[in-house]
């Protein structure tokens, strides 16, 4: 990589120096300057659908902070190791309200007798015959290729667009009574502002987002399509790992993996591929695990599109295609929990009624089986004080329900009372994700259970009417999984 690492003004390049690239010579300096040809347009990659939806986004912002500036940044690039960065994704209220998913961008909302003026600031790139086109490992055309046009990104998302490197003249003047940044994104934009401007606009944007809009529930569905198709491309991969001493586990990760680039930006989120005993832990990451006929996967795996909306997903299937009594019975258990839970998803109803549902199913079964020493009223009371209240949670672990949008945990800064202890809206899209865990080590249970990992998990869209299941093309019934493992098993991968 370049040693010498020239950014247009106004820009942090965002390299660290190094001291392996010998000095350019003036005459290659000289060199670069002449004899190139305009670069190639790059066309904008965003939708052009969107900026309707956009706009009004920015719209319902402006209105909670009349007469006062608004900064939200996407962010810059970070460092993985010494001059190597991370691959960029732009923070997430920043895309939507603009559309837009390039580094270093920033939008301002300008107060005015209207409301707001919206601009966009957006980095420009070393052009043929700066020596930044050449030397640049962050914006020059050589080295990471070129971007939109100013002009470009200002006409697809609709919206007037500046120069990056126009932004601290533009936001001179401004004080901290009249000017809110989203803070911890980007610190050189927090600079141009003074300190303790942020207020509560987090807040504000993470609870604007909770309802998404029709634009948004598409873009939804499009990842839950992608993601069907990379759940086959796993189940299709089976076989090559099944009782082989490899780490299959990583293979199937690697595998969905693919599918997310193929068809959209990336994963989501770090996948999760447990087999066996390895399912019993609720965020497995590690994937390092050998595939064994007899035990069950846990992949729990969603693909985040160009649009950064994501997909969760969890399927719980048997390695060799066959169910054994006791696996089936724990799987029935969780399902019929789940479906409690999807049956609670309404406009009306409050955020925690699919929990209660789901938690008691599971708890009425833990009781039935012996596993549970109180019954589920008992266990599922409300009263936290009351003997044995809660002692089904050793075995699930967990809520059965967050926020889904363009953050797999969306909306996390939203109140309580707008979120955790709301009222479900029609356009709200939440998981309805049971499970049940029984630990290899845990002296309550049966041996028989011991190392078994159930989740089943989907995306659901609440309505004036019925749920919609987003991820529905999946198979949750337990007869149908199997028939539908045998049928992608014997295709050829869908590209």
């Amino acid at each position: 990589m370049s040693g010498d690492d020239i950014a247009p003004e106004g820009q942090s390049t965002n390299d660290d120096s190094n001291n392996y690239d010998a000095p350019m010579a003036d005459s290659l300096k000289e060199s670069i300057a002449r004899d190139w040809d305009p670069a190639p347009p790059m066309p904008h990659s965003a939708q052009p659908d969107v900026a309707p939806y956009t706009r009004l986004r920015r719209a319902a912002l402006s209105a909670h902070y009349p007469g006062r500036l608004v900064v939200v940044p996407a962010g810059s690039l970070k460092v993985r190791a010494n001059d190597t960065q991370y691959g960029f994704r732009a923070e997430t209220a920043f895309t939507w309200l603009t559309g837009e998913t390039e580094a270093d961008a920033v939008l301002v909302l300008t107060p005015d007798r209207a409301g707001h003026t919206a601009t966009l600031y957006v980095a420009e790139y070393a052009q043929p015959g700066e020596l930044g086109y050449f030397s640049s490992r962050s914006h020059g055309g050589v080295w990471v290729g070129n971007v939109p046009s100013v002009s470009d990104t200002g006409r697809v998302l609709a919206i007037d667009a500046r120069p990056r490197a126009a932004l601290r003249d533009d936001l001179a003047g401004y004080s901290d009574t009249d000017a809110v940044v989203l803070s911890g994104i980007d610190p050189d934009v927090e600079s141009l502002l003074p300190r303790g401007s942020e207020g509560d606009l987090a807040q504000v944007l993470d609870e604007l987002r909770l309802v998404k809009d029709e634009w948004e529930i598409a873009r939804l569905q499009h990842a839950c399509d992608i993601t069907a198709r990379g759940f086959a491309d796993v189940v299709r991969e089976i076989p090559r790992v099944l009782d082989r001493p490899v780490r299959g586990e990583r293979w199937l990760e690697g595998t969905f993996w693919r599918r997310a680039r193929l068809e959209g930006n990336e994963v989501g989120y770090g996948s999760i591929v447990g087999s066996g005993a390895h399912a019993t832990t609720l965020h497995w990451w590690r994937n390092h695990g050998a595939l064994q006929s007899g035990q069950l996967l846990l992949a729990d795996m969603g693909v985040e599109t160009d649009a950064l909306y994501t997909a969760d997903v969890t399927r719980t299937m048997p390695l060799n295609g066959e169910w054994t009594p006791v696996q089936r019975r724990v799987y029935d258990a969780v399902r019929e929990a789940q479906d409690a839970g999807i049956a609670e998803v309404k406009a009306g109803a409050d955020f925690l009624a699919a929990n209660r549902a789901a938690q008691w199913v599971l708890a009425d079964h833990l009781h039935s089986w012996g596993v549970l020493p109180v019954p589920a009223d008992v266990s599922c009371s409300a009263d936290l004080q009351r003997p044995g209240a809660e002692l089904h949670r050793r075995y699930t672990l967990h809520g059965v329900s967050h926020m889904l949008g363009i953050d797999v945990h969306d909306c996390a800064r939203a109140r309580d009372e707008a979120y955790r202890d709301g009222t479900l809206a029609a356009g709200h899209v939440l998981t309805v994700e049971p499970g049940l865990y029984f630990q290899v080590n845990d002296r309550t249970v049966p041996a028989e259970l011991r190392g078994i990992g159930v989740r089943i998990e989907d995306d659901i869209v609440v309505t004036d009417g019925a749920p919609v299941n987003l991820s529905a093309s999946l198979p949750r019934d337990p007869d149908e999984i199997v028939a539908w493992m045998r049928e992608v098993q014997a295709s050829q991968p869908e590209l």
